[in-house]
This record gives structure tokens, sequence and C-alpha cells, in this order.
């Protein structure tokens, strides 16, 4: 297993009103950070909350080109991200859930205490696939081909690319002493951004080059 320290490039927050961010989700404009009673829109180059929706924003937040999904309890909430109104709603795997991204189709619902990630049929709600891990998953991301997702747990984070069929960890960037990684999501370029939990931050951190 690759194993590195993590290279964080930039800190944004505390945000006004923000005490704690759940997840994050990018749509290649703006970093959506979820804060538990909205879903805020950061503007990654000066750091600005341009926008805000209302709607319960506790766990996972992913975004599938068109639209957010926003995890709310027990349901997983399809949001048209221009007014904020909910247009579908599907069922959340049993067992709560905490991050989520949108890849191949579908939502990965990753679960805190119970340390699965989830294939889900983002029509039905349906798990097409479980993976186990054996730490706390919060922030679940994929970067291409990789599958990302975030740990937090006795007071240490990583993130780790797993293999998506085995859960076998290749790769590992631990984060420094104290810092969180309550959410996770890549830009798809060299950057992952890494919900800080109740420092009220968010953080950039770089992906390590490949060899």
């Amino acid at each position: 297993m690759k194993r590195s320290a993590a290279t964080i490039v930039r800190e944004y927050g505390p945000f006004p009103d923000v005490t704690n961010i759940g997840r994050v989700s990018y749509d290649g404009t703006h970093v959506w950070i979820a804060t538990g009673g909205t879903l805020n829109a950061i503007e990654p180059d000066s750091g600005k909350t341009v926008r805000k929706l209302d709607v319960p924003a506790h766990a996972g937040t992913a975004f599938d080109g068109q639209h957010l999904f926003q995890i709310s309890g027990d349901r997983i909430q399809k949001i048209d991200p221009t007014s904020g109104r909910v247009l579908a709603t599907i069922p959340t795997p049993d067992g709560g859930a905490s991050g989520m991204a949108w890849a191949e189709g579908s939502l990965w619902v990753g679960q805190h205490r119970n340390r699965k990630i989830h294939q889900v049929d983002p029509q039905t709600g349906a798990i097409l696939r479980t993976i186990e891990s054996n730490r706390f998953v919060t922030g679940v991301t994929w970067f291409g081909d990789e599958l990302w997702h975030g740990t937090w747990e006795s007071e240490e984070s990583e993130l780790r690319r797993i293999n998506p069929n085995s859960g076998e960890v290749l790769e590992q960037i631990d984060m420094p002493p104290g810092v969180a990684v309550s959410g996770l999501e890549s830009d798809g370029s060299d950057t992952f951004y890494c919900g800080g939990g109740n420092s009220g931050k968010l953080r950039a951190v770089r992906r390590p080059k490949r060899d």
C-alpha cells in the first residue's frame, strides 16, 4: 500500500453561521457543503458563499452533472440546484449514511459506523453492491476510475483509495493530527475537498502525483 502525508493547500472558513460541515460535493464550479439546515455553494477561488439552499443537509451530498442528491434522515432527496426544489426521493440504505458520491450512473453511499460503502440505484434506492471497510467511512468520492473514501476514528483521519471490488486499501493519505475529514469530494483534477466537521472549515488537499 502506498502511504503519504496530506498536503493541505488551502483552508476555507470558518463561514458565517456555520458551526459544522458535514459532507461535500463539487459541481464543476462550486463546492457544496452540507451545514445542517442548509446546503451552501462556495466559490473555490474567493472562498465566498454564493448561494444557500434551504434543505436538511446533515449527511452525504452528491452531484450527477445536473442535480444534487442530499441525504436527509431515511431519505435521499434529488434536488434542483437552481430552485432548491425536491424532485424525487429514494430510501437511504438501512443503518444510516454519511458520505455520498455519483459515478457510473449510481450513487455510492458511505455508512459511518457500519464501515460500508453501498452502490445504490438512484431511481429505486436498491443496493447493487456493498464494499466493506475496516474504518469508519465519512466522505466518498470517485477520482476518475479511483474510488476514495474519508475516515474519522479515534481523532484520526485518512483519505483512502480502495479497490472497488474487494475493498482492499491501495493508497492512504494521512491527515495531520487533530484534522478531521467529515466529507470528501474530488475536483476531477488534482484536489480533494475535505469537510472539517465541527471546525467549520473546508480544506483543499493535493492529490499525490502518480509515478
